[in-house]
């Protein structure tokens, strides 16, 4: 019985010793990513976010759906810039054919701090994006900036579904 206790004893021993690999180098390094940008930055205002009427100013309804609200007017959200280089307003909007059969086409002023960006004419209903570089002199960094667009007709108080809006670099 000894004899048996101690060949277990043995062969869970020799089990339990295994030679430890050489130390590992550490991991290849892997090369910078190009053209990543660490101070980009977006102030956007999405109509999803759970954050989106802290920056209401006007003309957004506070009625949600998942992604996008009616506004009036002249919608408006107030967010910041912590650079004030390349800038570019930009928005996502979309203008229902229901409303637009009784407007017909609009013209929208793009604004940033009540200054007029840009004009467009929209002579079609459906999803559309803006965008264009803002002139650096119009912002102050860490300040309120504001964005709006002004649409010229509305349909029933209702002017068009907001997507998003705001400025990117």
């Amino acid at each position: 019985m000894r004899r048996l206790v101690i060949a277990i004893v043995a062969v869970l021993a020799e089990t339990g010793c295994q030679n430890m690999p050489e130390p590992y180098a550490a991991p290849a390094q892997r090369p910078a990513v190009e053209n990543f940008h660490p101070y980009r930055m977006q102030a956007i205002v999405s109509m999803s976010d759970d954050d989106a009427e802290t920056h209401f100013v006007q003309d957004i309804t506070p009625l949600a759906t998942s992604s996008w609200r009616w506004t009036g007017k002249k919608p408006t959200v107030r967010v910041k810039a912590r650079t004030g280089e390349d800038l570019r307003y930009t928005i996502d909007f979309v203008l229902p054919e229901e409303h637009f059969r009784k407007t017909g086409p609009v013209n929208i002023a793009f604004l940033v701090n009540d200054r007029v960006l840009d004009r467009a004419l929209y002579s079609s209903a459906g999803s559309q994006h803006f965008e264009k570089r803002i002139p650096p002199d119009w912002v102050s960094v860490d300040q309120d900036i504001t964005v709006a667009a002004e649409i010229d007709k509305v349909s029933a108080d209702l002017g068009m579904v907001l997507v998003r809006i705001g400025i990117t670099q």
